[in-house]
């Protein structure tokens, strides 16, 4: 269905999303751009583990970057223009990255764990890392320009916000929550719940070294699910077909709180560079491996 964009009856001032975006963009800023800096300052030491931290860092900075045009729709309505896609797509194409970097990183710890002899003697690892991380990004960019057409101007009734009556294609919203969220979602909770059950085992680490990897490894998980589960909740609502004007307020309101928080994920990945680079020297048995991963 067409519409006919006119951004003074269908766009509104947004204090309270500037004033959301705002401290989140700084701190966000910051923080991705001193990891980077990192990254590149030590490119000499990298190990399969940095190239994930790397590409994950890539992605968080690239969302944080283009925030700037969000906080100003909140006061000044960007007009619905082919700009719009592209931010749109932007914001979803790194958050998806981001998630798909995350399980990749959360299989790759869980292998450290469990095959430490066998891991030592990968030598291929950096390279497979690499290509993960290739193959990541040519699927959602792939994606992105397969569906590019939801996203077109005429379906858009301010720039960051489809007409509520434009629904998103069930194949498009099927791969982005079942294949972009529930299948990493379970992959992560079960490689996270095997790791933590390995480490607990293991014999040969101190208590208190055990328990600080099993809380950055039970953190990362929770921070997973905390940041992207209502996204991918407030997103099938949303494209649920609900009619009543009320209950299309409330699904609205709570989309855009649960899109804040999704993107509160690029802060929060950057305490795990911080633990990254902490233990930059490899260290003997599981233990020694996990504490140099996310």
């Amino acid at each position: 269905m067409g519409h006919i964009t006119n951004n003074t009856t269908t766009c509104h001032v947004e204090v309270l999303q500037f004033v959301a975006y705002t401290p989140l963009f700084i701190l966000g800023l910051l923080l991705n751009a001193t990891a980077l800096w990192a990254f590149v300052s030590r490119r000499h030491a990298w190990t399969d583990t940095h190239v994930y931290m790397l590409n994950l860092a890539v992605a968080d900075f690239a969302l944080i970057v283009f925030l700037p045009f969000r906080m100003v729709n909140a006061f000044h309505c960007l007009r619905t223009t082919y700009l719009c896609t592209f931010l749109i797509y932007i914001h979803y194409v790194n958050m998806y990255a981001s998630i798909l970097t995350s399980t990749a990183i959360s299989v790759h710890r869980f292998l450290l764990v469990r095959f430490p002899l066998r891991a030592k003697a990968w030598q291929w690892k950096r390279r497979t890392a690499i290509v993960v991380c290739v193959v990541i990004w040519v699927t959602v960019i792939a994606l992105a320009a397969a569906y590019r057409r939801t996203y077109y101007p005429e379906k858009l009734k301010t720039c960051y916000e489809r007409w509520s009556d434009e629904l998103l294609p069930p194949d498009f919203l099927i791969t982005l929550v079942v294949a972009g969220f529930t299948v990493p979602l379970l992959i992560i909770v079960c490689c996270s719940s095997q790791t933590i059950l390995i480490l607990w085992r293991d014999k040969f680490n101190s208590g208190k070294e055990k328990k600080h990897i099993v809380g950055i490894v039970t953190a990362n998980m929770i921070v997973f699910i905390f940041c992207f589960t209502p996204v991918h909740v407030s997103l099938l609502l949303k494209n649920s077909g609900i009619q009543l004007a009320t209950a299309q307020t409330t699904i609205h309101h709570v989309f855009l709180v649960s899109e804040w928080m999704a993107t509160t994920n690029c802060c929060f990945d950057s305490i795990s560079y911080y633990f990254l680079f902490k233990s930059l020297h490899p260290s003997a048995g599981p233990a020694g491996s996990i504490s140099r991963t996310r």
